[in-house]
């Protein structure tokens, strides 16, 4: 396993992380009684494979819950990040709160808000921005990011330097406008997380959707992986990146003006 400094954080994490959004998915639903069980063998798989980036969300309380079971005994070897969608200093509280017991940890490596309507400014009348800061002076969060759809916020957060880490979509299907995001992030020192490297599930081509995020070093993508099976893949080919040749990239640009 490869390991990337997070833009000018002191995180050094796994090039490949883990999605752990996804440890609710209906393929693990499916084992019933053993679905706990089933999440965490795969937590597992994922760490005995190198992986030490896991990224959740708050907005998924039984993933955070799985997660954090899954990483007992084993938290003090990875890095932990998970969101908040609060918009206001009430709600951010409350799930940081609700978070740490969720994720049996008294930090977070990484704490970013989700999908915020702004970008939340130093001595803002919401009092985010300085409550992230004060999060950060107790030492409960290392780091703060943002994490969104939004084009126009994810760029001003890039642009404002208030923030160490952005994560935003991208894929081998995104517009050229999002490897513009990817490359100001390089530019800024920013942290580049790749959330929905399959682009939600619409790209199922493993081998070509990692081999063209491989090609760009500051970016960190986190695969949602569904089974240990598809995790395997996953894992094979972050020991095998796929070769980037003339015969590689014309079957991405087919990919591409397929869906473009």
């Amino acid at each position: 396993m490869e390991y990337v400094s997070l833009g000018k954080t002191n995180l050094l994490v796994s090039r490949t992380g883990f999605g752990a959004e996804s440890l609710d998915c209906k393929e693990i639903e499916s084992f019933g009684e053993d679905a706990d069980e089933k999440a965490c063998a795969i937590v597992h798989q994922a760490y005995a494979g190198g992986m030490n980036f896991f990224d959740t969300s708050h907005s998924k309380p039984v993933c955070e819950k799985r997660l954090g079971a899954a990483l007992h005994g084993i938290r003090h070897n990875v890095i932990l990040a998970t969101k908040t969608a609060g918009q206001d200093l009430h709600e951010i509280r409350r799930d940081l709160d609700e978070s740490l017991m969720s994720l049996e940890s008294d930090t977070l490596d990484l704490f970013q808000l989700e999908n915020p309507l702004i970008v939340p400014k130093k001595n803002g009348m919401d009092g985010i921005y300085n409550e992230l800061l004060l999060l950060k002076e107790k030492g409960i969060v290392k780091h703060i990011g943002i994490a969104t759809e939004n084009y126009d916020i994810a760029k001003e957060a890039i642009e404002s330097g208030l923030y160490e880490v952005v994560q935003f979509p991208f894929s081998m299907i995104s517009p050229d406008s999002v490897k513009a995001l990817v490359k100001l992030c390089q530019e800024k020192e920013v942290g580049c997380i790749a959330s929905q490297p399959l682009n939600g599930g619409v790209v199922n081509d493993i081998p070509l959707a990692f081999g063209f995020l491989y090609q760009f070093e500051n970016v960190v993508p986190v695969w949602g992986t569904h089974t240990q099976e598809e995790l395997q893949q996953i894992l094979f080919f972050n020991d095998h990146p796929p070769v980037v040749d003339k015969s590689f990239k014309e079957e991405v640009q087919k990919v591409q003006n397929f869906f473009n």
